[in-house]
């Protein structure tokens, strides 16, 4: 299985794409090989990004993207934003995007979400404000069930959480956590009976309609996409888009295999069923899901500290769903300043992003939100910016990280238009 990061602008537009192990020919309406999920992250394609009043920032794209329209790239499942701010939720670059598509969902966070509804551009239940996570709250990860590969196969789950940063004046600072555990066309073995509680498979016997799960179109469908139907969601009581087949919620995470650490109290998962990290270029092996690892991604723009933001989805989410080490992180490696009557740091840079990727113990950290942009205006009058170039990070990198327990972490900054596949 994989990850195809593809960044689509110089600054923090990425495409990803979650496929499984076995790869087979497109065989739905969509274009797309069955088991695939795929994620639009924050689009900004073209033209100015202006907040409150141009006087006070307006923000340019100084490369071009390699797309000059949305229409260009397979309809995601997921459209991801996670800030309200116009380089995140720009408008015009949301209007590109097809608005009776019955596959695509937009996941914000409620603020985006508010003013995405506000332009009347979608339909009110394709739009969805993303809870905040909480350990102690199942309902605060959002699932989509992705049907198995063949019948008697096993299903996949990709799950997004969304971690704010607690007191944050400025309102910038949160991540968006992904995972991916794919389908197979194997069924599970005869003598193996999942537990109730296993993170690793769905509940199929109590199925619980408040859950809040999405469906992946059926590989291949039955019948065209239904209309949709009502879901309660704990966060937002909205209709949710369903396919032709029935929803299957996923049992709550329990407790994995784990082996004790130091290091901020997170339990380290036991690497005896874990792919151990390799290049983009190594070919996948296909293990049974039971002893396979779930990909997982971190995206965090301007940063969020591991401690103590991070903490529990690491330990409540990532250990349960056998998603460490973590597959890749994307997350900015510039610091960016402004006075603290200014909201303080906008871009928590180098700092923070080791951090992460020593305690998740990222295979890949991959900038993001480093574009050398033109800024004019009141809000960039007094901003001051640190600079780091690929190089100086990944010298960092290896003095924090390389070497010690969580082996190492390949640090990329991906051009626009240019692709990076991770492999396990």
């Amino acid at each position: 299985m994989s990850i195809k990061i593809k960044h689509l602008n110089g600054d923090t537009t990425f495409l990803l794409t979650f496929s499984p192990a076995e790869q087979r020919p497109p065989s739905n309406r969509y274009g797309r090989p069955p088991g695939t999920f795929s994620v639009l992250v924050d689009p900004w394609l073209s033209g100015p990004s202006s907040m409150w009043h141009p006087k006070f920032l307006l923000s340019k794209h100084t490369v071009p993207s390699c797309i000059s329209n949305l229409s260009h790239i397979p309809e995601p499942n997921v459209v991801l934003i996670s800030q309200d701010k116009p380089d995140h939720c720009h408008e015009p670059t949301l209007r590109q995007l097809d608005p009776t598509s019955t596959l695509t969902n937009v996941l914000a966070i409620p603020a985006a979400a508010k003013k995405i509804r506000g332009m009347k551009h979608f339909h009110p239940d394709r739009v969805h404000a993303l809870p905040a996570y909480s350990s102690k709250d199942y309902d605060s990860v959002i699932r989509f069930y992705i049907p198995p590969l063949s019948p008697g196969g096993t299903p996949g789950e990709a799950t997004i959480a969304y971690i704010p940063a607690k007191l944050d004046m400025s309102g910038l600072h949160n991540a968006l956590g992904i995972t991916y555990r794919p389908p197979t066309a194997a069924p599970l073995p005869t003598r193996y009976s999942p537990p109730s509680e296993s993170p690793l498979y769905p509940n199929f016997s109590s199925p619980n309609p408040h859950h809040s799960t999405f469906n992946m179109p059926p590989t291949p469908p039955d019948s065209p996409p239904q209309r949709p139907r009502s879901l309660s969601n704990s966060t937002n009581p909205s209709t949710l888009s369903t396919a032709s087949s029935p929803s299957v919620p996923l049992s709550h995470a329990s407790s994995a295999t784990t082996a004790p650490s130091a290091s901020h109290g997170i339990a380290r998962p036991s690497t005896s069923h874990i792919s151990q990290p390799s290049t983009s270029s190594t070919t996948s092996t296909y293990h049974h899901p039971r002893l396979a690892r779930t990909l997982s991604l971190i995206y965090s723009p301007h940063g969020l500290a591991y401690s103590p933001h991070l903490i529990p989805y690491a330990t409540s989410h990532l250990v349960p769903h056998a998603a460490l080490p973590l597959s890749a992180l994307i997350h900015g490696f510039d610091r960016v300043e402004n006075p603290w009557y200014m909201g303080g740091n906008v871009n928590a840079g180098i700092p923070g992003g080791i951090e992460i990727a020593k305690y998740l113990m990222a295979r890949y950290w991959i900038g993001a939100h480093d574009e050398d942009k033109e800024n004019s205006g009141l809000g960039v009058m007094k901003i001051r910016i640190r600079k780091f170039g690929v190089g100086e990070v990944r010298e960092l990198v290896r003095r924090e990280i390389g070497g010690g327990g969580g082996g190492t972490c390949e640090v990329r900054a991906l051009d626009y238009g240019e692709e990076l596949v991770v492999r396990s």
